[in-house]
C-alpha cells in the first residue's frame, strides 16, 4: 500500500489537499493517507495529527509569541514521518513551516514534494537559494512560476491553478435570495476579512465602519460574510457591533450562491479574489497587517501588485486599497464605484476571463494533474 503523508494549516490548503487526495485515490486505490489538515481533508479520511490552525499564524506579531508551540508542533510532525515511514511526504503551502519540515526529513528514501511555489518572486528573491535540495518536485499553480524556479534547479511542474475545480462559477443567487428570504430589492455585498484570527481582528472593525458609511446610501445593502471552517465564535464575535447584522454563510455551495447573488465584493487578498473573478462578482482588494510586516514586505517587493488577479492581468484590474489607504472612507467610496458604474464592473469581468484562462491545467483538472505528477515520482 502507497503511505502518504501530507500537511497544511490553512483553509484554501485543506481544499487543495482534499482535492489532491481525491484525484490520487482515483488514479491509484487504496492509498493511505496520514497528517495534518482540516474538514476537507478528514471528509476524505485523514485523522489530523493536531488542529491544522495551530499552524495558521500572519505576521511577526502573532509569530514571535506562538514560537515555543510551533517548534513543539514542528517536532512532532517530523517524530510522526519518521515513526510513520510514508513513501512520500506533500506539504501544501504554509512554508514558514512546511520549509522546515522538509528540511528536517532531508534526502533520501521518502519523495518529498511541496505544492503551491513558495511567492519568492514577489519579495525576498534571495530565500530561492535555501531552497534546492527540500524538495523532488515543486508543484506551480501560476503559469510563470516554473520559468523562475527551474534555472535554481528546483524541479517545478505547473499543473494548473485549483479554483478552477472549486465550482465558484456555479452558485445559485436564486436560491440563495430564497434561503435567506431577500427582497428584490436587497442588495447583497460581500465582504470577506479572512480566514484567520488575527485578519478577522484587523479588518472586521474596519469593515464595519465602511458598512456604516455604505448603510445610508445604498437602501437595501445586505453584508454577506462567508465564513471559514474553524472561525465561526470569531467571526460572530467580531460582528455582533456591526450596524447592518450580516448573513454568516458556510461551506462551499452557501458561499458560492452567495457570489452568484452579490454585487460586489470587498476581500482581502488571496485566492479569494479568483474565486470571486470565477462568479464575476466586481471587488476591491484590501488587507493591513502589523507596521513591521507592511514595512519589510515594502523594501522587498518585486512586484507591483499585491492581487494575484491584478498580478496575472499585469494591470490594476482590481483596486488595491493597502495599509494607510485601508480606511473606511476610501474603501466605501471604492464600493461605491463598483456598485454605481456599469464600465468598470464590465471592465473587470473581461480582465477576470483574461486572467482565468491563463490559470487552465496542461491536461486534465489541476488537481488531476498534481496528482498524475506525484505519482511519477514513484515510478
Amino acid at each position: 500500500m502507497t503511505k502518504i503523508f501530507i500537511l497544511t494549516g490553512e483553509a484554501s490548503g485543506d481544499l487543495l489537499g482534499a482535492r489532491t487526495m481525491a484525484a490520487l485515490r482515483r488514479l491509484r486505490p487504496g492509498i493511505e493517507f496520514l497528517g495534518i489538515g482540516g474538514e476537507q481533508m478528514a471528509r476524505e479520511g485523514l485523522v489530523s495529527l493536531f488542529p491544522m490552525h495551530d499552524l495558521a499564524l500572519l505576521g511577526l506579531a502573532e509569530i514571535i509569541p506562538n514560537i515555543p508551540n510551533l517548534r513543539r508542533r514542528l517536532r512532532q510532525t517530523v517524530d510522526t514521518i519518521r515513526a510513520e515511514s510514508p513513501d512520500i511526504l506533500l506539504t501544501i503551502d504554509i512554508p514558514g513551516f512546511a520549509l522546515r519540515v522538509l528540511k528536517e526529513i532531508g534526502p533520501g528514501k521518502l519523495k518529498r514534494v511541496h505544492y503551491v511555489a513558495p511567492q519568492v518572486w514577489a519579495w525576498r528573491e534571495s530565500r530561492v537559494k535555501k531552497y534546492p535540495g527540500l524538495w523532488e518536485e515543486l508543484l506551480c499553480l501560476l503559469p510563470f512560476e516554473p520559468a523562475f524556479f527551474a534555472p535554481h534547479g528546483l524541479h517545478p511542474v505547473f499543473t494548473g491553478h485549483p479554483v478552477l475545480e472549486s465550482g465558484a462559477d456555479q452558485g445559485d443567487a436564486a436560491r440563495f435570495r430564497a434561503t435567506h428570504n431577500l427582497p428584490a430589492t436587497a442588495v447583497p455585498v460581500i465582504f470577506m476579512p479572512g480566514s484567520r484570527r488575527g485578519e478577522i481582528a484587523r479588518l472586521a472593525p474596519i469593515f464595519r465602519d465602511t458598512l456604516t458609511l455604505l448603510q445610508p446610501q445604498i437602501p437595501g445593502l445586505v453584508p454577506v460574510l462567508p465564513v471559514a471552517q474553524g472561525v465561526d465564535e470569531t467571526v460572530r464575535a467580531a460582528t455582533r457591533d456591526w450596524p447592518v447584522r450580516p448573513l454568516l454563510v458556510h461551506g462551499a455551495q452557501e458561499r458560492y450562491d452567495a457570489f452568484a447573488s452579490a454585487h460586489a465584493a470587498l476581500t482581502k487578498s488571496g485566492t479569494s479574489t479568483l474565486e470571486l473573478a470565477m462568479a464575476g462578482v466586481p471587488m476591491a482588494l484590501t488587507y493591513r497587517v502589523n507596521p513591521l510586516s507592511a514595512w519589510l514586505f515594502r523594501r522587498m517587493a518585486k512586484v507591483e501588485y499585491v492581487g494575484i488577479v491584478n498580478i496575472l492581468a499585469a494591470r490594476p484590474l482590481v483596486p488595491e486599497l493597502l495599509q494607510e489607504d485601508c480606511t473606511p472612507p476610501k474603501l466605501a467610496a471604492t464600493l461605491l464605484t463598483l456598485l454605481g458604474d456599469p464600465q468598470a464592473r464590465a471592465r473587470q469581468r473581461q480582465g477576470y476571463r483574461e486572467v482565468l484562462a491563463s490559470l487552465l491545467a496542461p491536461a486534465g483538472t489541476p488537481s488531476e494533474a498534481a496528482a498524475q505528477a506525484i505519482l511519477a515520482l514513484l515510478g
